[in-house]
């Protein structure tokens, strides 16, 4: 296995198109709009939707709504802004979830319940608005008990064999495992973080990556958590990539950090792997956020990343986010791994992050050749639930075509 040295040319990319007026105002008005909307809608419909429960009912729950949309960003803000206090973070994540819940549930119910106990005769209006209610309440209570059971456990293995047409015989059956989005954060993860590494030792890989958000905070701060991934196992690489949040918490310390824990940090540069007679470039680049960072010498350059590689070689592609496929496909990159969507996290979120990203989750096609997989993440962001997205620690089996 070879190294390529770091390279540095500027990329050619035709600027990006401004927002409008009227998206930029919108922009700016969402972080108020939507707790409120985050917080009223249930109220209105659990509480003064016609329900008519005793005064002393009504007045308790609209305090409680109130005071999560009081407590929400205040903690938010002290959680994640300047103090980065822990418990703040979790109080603030943990409402974020529950109130995200509790708003797709009351309008959904809300509406299509209502209409369909209407349609059915069911009851007066006030034994329909309780019903709703009741459903609101049951359905949100099962699916954030379920959630938080789902985002704290260890990943399931997602196993998949992947034909790759420029794939010597020589690798054939090269085993590449892909952990991401470990997101190593305000609630302490350390045991969890030990027994997925586990998990990973278990797979027999040649290759295991990992494409970034390693955690929330400082390298320095979660160096506990992130201490495991020392004993990850590999019969060939490890290697890593940037993800938008590193950016958020002096990346270059998670470089050295992953560096430290014996990782291959692919900062726009590759490695070759060879067996049997055959070649595959394993490249990587930085998180497509790196450059406006401001951080020096950290940008996205898959020109930087590919420099010096035969073309004719299939490449394996690390790259944070789905989106970089785009550069990918044009460059006629065989497979790009990434991570970054976390398949929604929450659904319904998974709608709103299609806008965002050309994959949610699994295996795509992008152009002629180039094929992209999206792992759902292997931990969780913010809100401690995974709503019908579950996480993964991923295998994919490399297979050559056969002739």
């Amino acid at each position: 296995m070879t190294d390529t040295s770091d390279t540095h040319p500027g990329d050619s990319r035709a600027p990006a198109a401004e927002p409008s007026p009227l998206l930029r105002r919108a922009m700016r008005l969402l972080p108020l709009v939507a707790p409120l909307l985050l917080w009223a809608v249930p109220c209105w419909v659990l509480l003064h939707g016609g329900q008519h429960w005793p005064l002393p009912v009504t007045l308790a729950g609209t305090a409680v709504f109130a005071l999560g949309l009081v407590a929400m960003p205040l903690a938010m803000v002290r959680g994640h802004g300047r103090r980065q206090q822990d418990g703040a973070a979790i109080l603030g994540d943990t409402l974020l979830g529950a109130s995200w819940v509790l708003f797709t549930w009351s309008v959904l119910l809300g509406v299509l319940l209502r209409l369909a106990l209407t349609l059915a005769g069911v009851g007066e209006a006030e034994d329909r608005a309780r019903i709703v209610a009741w459903a609101v309440i049951g359905v949100s209570a099962v699916l954030l008990g379920w959630g938080y059971a789902e985002a704290r456990r260890v990943p399931r293995v997602r196993r998949l064999d992947v034909e790759l047409p420029r794939l010597g015989a020589g690798l054939d059956g090269l085993r590449v495992a892909l952990i991401t989005d470990t997101h190593y954060g305000p609630l302490d993860r350390a045991r969890w973080s030990e027994r997925v590494c586990e998990t990973v030792n278990t797979l027999d890989a040649d290759v295991v990556c990992h494409t970034g958000d390693i955690a929330d905070g400082t390298a320095e701060r979660r160096r506990a958590q992130a201490a495991p991934l020392g004993t990850v196992r590999a019969t060939r690489a490890r290697v890593y990539v940037t993800g938008n949040h590193e950016y958020y918490s002096e990346a270059q310390g998670w470089v050295d950090l992953m560096d430290e824990l014996g990782w291959e940090p692919l900062r726009n540069r590759h490695l070759l792997l060879e067996r049997g007679g055959d070649t595959l470039v394993v490249a990587g680049v930085d998180d497509v956020t790196a450059e406006a960072s401001g951080l020096a010498g950290h940008r996205a350059h898959l020109a930087g990343a590919l420099a010096g590689a035969d073309p004719d070689l299939p490449v394996l592609l690390l790259a944070h986010q789905p989106a970089f496929v785009g550069r990918a496909a044009a460059a006629g990159v065989d497979l790009q791994l990434s991570g970054h969507t976390h398949g929604g996290q929450i659904w319904p979120f998974h709608h709103l992050v299609r806008l965002d990203q050309p994959a949610l989750a699994g295996l795509s096609r992008h152009g002629a050749r180039t094929l992209l997989y999206t792992s759902r993440g292997t931990g969780f962001w913010g809100p401690p639930f995974r709503v019908f997205a579950p996480s993964e620690i991923t295998l994919l089996v490399l297979r050559a075509p056969r002739r």
